[in-house]
């Protein structure tokens, strides 16, 4: 990110709003906001390749459920945040990755502009291409600010999406929506 690009387009902002952007309250927001911007879309240009390779050997093949791991990003259509929790179940084909290594990963894909279903599956995609597991599943439960602060303002909206990838049988599925629930 230019970060001086970032400071002035703020300035410009602040300007066409019609704010005094020298009064005491918005001298440093430029900056403050451009610093914002840069940790909003830290995890462009990334993969999970670095958070998913460290694995460790496992003969079971039970499913790996790690949920509510917390995330924030923010919205590519209205550059407001959206957050939530993601659930993660994976079918292991003779590795797992730690569990801490899931979280990273998801705050790569969260790091930058994004749309909670493109989100969702950059997850699934990475898990299936570094683990290739039998199967994963990534749940994804988001509150949108650009639906609950603007437009039609519904404050207790959230949306929910999920990605399914490679073998996860349909029995599977529903244990892991009840198990995360």
């Amino acid at each position: 990110m230019d970060r001086e690009k970032a400071i002035k387009a703020i300035e410009d902002l602040l300007d066409a709003l019609g704010e005094d952007r020298t009064r005491e309250g918005l001298k440093e927001t430029p900056r403050r906001v451009a610093d914002a911007f840069a940790e909003f879309v830290s995890g462009e240009g990334k993969t999970a390749k670095e958070h998913l390779t460290k694995t460790f050997a496992c003969s079971g093949g039970e499913i790996v459920i790690e949920k509510d791991i917390e995330f924030s990003s923010t919205c590519e259509h209205h550059l407001m945040p959206f957050f939530g929790k993601i659930a993660i179940a994976y079918i292991p084909n003779g590795k797992v990755v730690g569990l801490s290594k899931l979280a990273r990963t998801v705050e790569v894909f969260a790091k930058r502009l994004q749309l909670q279903e493109r989100l969702t599956d950059e997850i699934a995609e990475e898990i299936m291409k570094y683990l290739s597991p039998k199967g994963v599943m990534v749940v994804c439960e988001a509150v949108h600010t650009c639906m609950t602060c603007r437009g039609i303002k519904k404050a207790d909206s959230k949306t929910l999406s999920y990605s399914v990838k490679g073998d996860f049988p349909e029995s599977n599925k529903k244990e892991v929506l009840s198990l995360i629930k």
